[in-house]
């Protein structure tokens, strides 16, 4: 143990997202508003939709768990980082190393397979519109969206506690601000290529799957628009699918970067870059992206403002 920061020598050191720039207090600032931004839109969101009964649709049932899967994940890693920097104590033990990455790697795991049940949703209600009172019930929905809590808890318990009890016999410093998987691997002395494989055949796997069911999904509604003679009704379908395909290109396609591309195409420093935008910026603009561009929500926002006004007269 060192006797001057109480830090056992098994503790890891998380660079920061910053490091030790000039400007490393205001981007702290900065980190530190989009954190309270994401609280704020995700925690709102989930609460007009509980509150509001013309959103208890399966839509919104879906949205619902996409802000609380957002608002955990940026939880689990942005308030160590904000501490540390206060502090100056980047350290971080095995224990809680192992605890944020399994919930980052549960929470990422179901957010791809929530996405690819919220494409299936709108391939019913579009393409099926007479069968969706049927097909997406309450009853399915709810199964769904276990179904993407389990699945996500399945890659947590499944790579967390291999990537951890590699030794680690390298510096230990993780060029990341959070204890992401790939980061932590590159300090293992260990001969870890067979599970490099696995891994990215398990990230294949778990990107794979929500890619094929949502890309055949807006290949079937992608059909349907251009059959309709309507160009109201092909701009209403677009405006019910934009949102989510936004969603979809932002959260996969960082994620394809970081976890199936080689490691000779990024460095540590794109790495964390990305790791940034899919943990802090993602959770930020998924609220935005679902409210400002939807009638429905800004209408219930808005009842909720006009009732907060009549309580406060009262």
């Amino acid at each position: 143990m060192y006797t001057g920061n109480q830090t056992s020598s098994n503790d890891f050191i998380l660079v920061g997202l910053f490091g030790s720039t000039k400007l490393a207090v205001l981007l702290y600032s900065v980190t530190f508003i989009f954190f309270l931004m994401a609280l704020s839109g995700n925690a709102l969101l989930i609460l007009l939709i509980h509150t509001d009964s013309r959103l208890h649709t399966p839509m919104y049932f879906f949205i619902s768990q996409l802000s609380l899967m957002d608002l955990m994940y940026i939880s689990v890693t942005v308030p160590k980082m904000l501490v540390g920097q206060v502090t100056g104590d980047n350290t971080i033990s095995p224990l809680g190393c192992g605890v944020q990455m399994f919930f980052y790697l549960t929470l990422a795991g179901a957010e791809f397979f929530l996405l690819a049940a919220m494409a299936y949703d709108r391939y019913a209600a579009i393409c099926r519109p007479l069968h969706y009172p049927l097909l997406m019930n309450q009853k399915v929905c709810q199964l769904l969206v276990s179904g993407c809590w389990f699945l996500g808890t399945i890659d947590g318990l499944l790579l967390t506690p291999i990537t951890m009890n590699f030794p680690f016999c390298q510096s230990r410093k993780i060029m990341n601000f959070f204890c992401e998987a790939p980061a932590l691997l590159k300090l293992s002395c260990s001969e870890i290529s067979l599970y490099k494989t696995l891994m990215y055949l398990c990230c294949v796997l778990m990107l794979l799957i929500p890619v094929c069911i949502i890309s055949t999904s807006y290949a079937f509604i992608l059909h349907l628009i251009h059959r309709m003679n309507s160009a109201e009704g092909r701009r209403k379908a677009f405006a019910t699918c934009s949102s989510h395909m936004v969603v979809v290109l932002l959260f996969f396609g960082a994620s394809i970067y970081t976890y199936m591309l080689p490691r000779s195409y990024h460095t540590a420093e794109q790495d964390i870059i990305v790791s940034a935008f899919y943990t802090i910026i993602t959770p930020v603009l998924n609220p935005l992206i679902y409210s400002l561009r939807n009638k429905d929500v800004t209408g219930a926002l808005k009842s909720m403002m006009l009732s907060g006004l009549r309580l406060g007269k009262l």
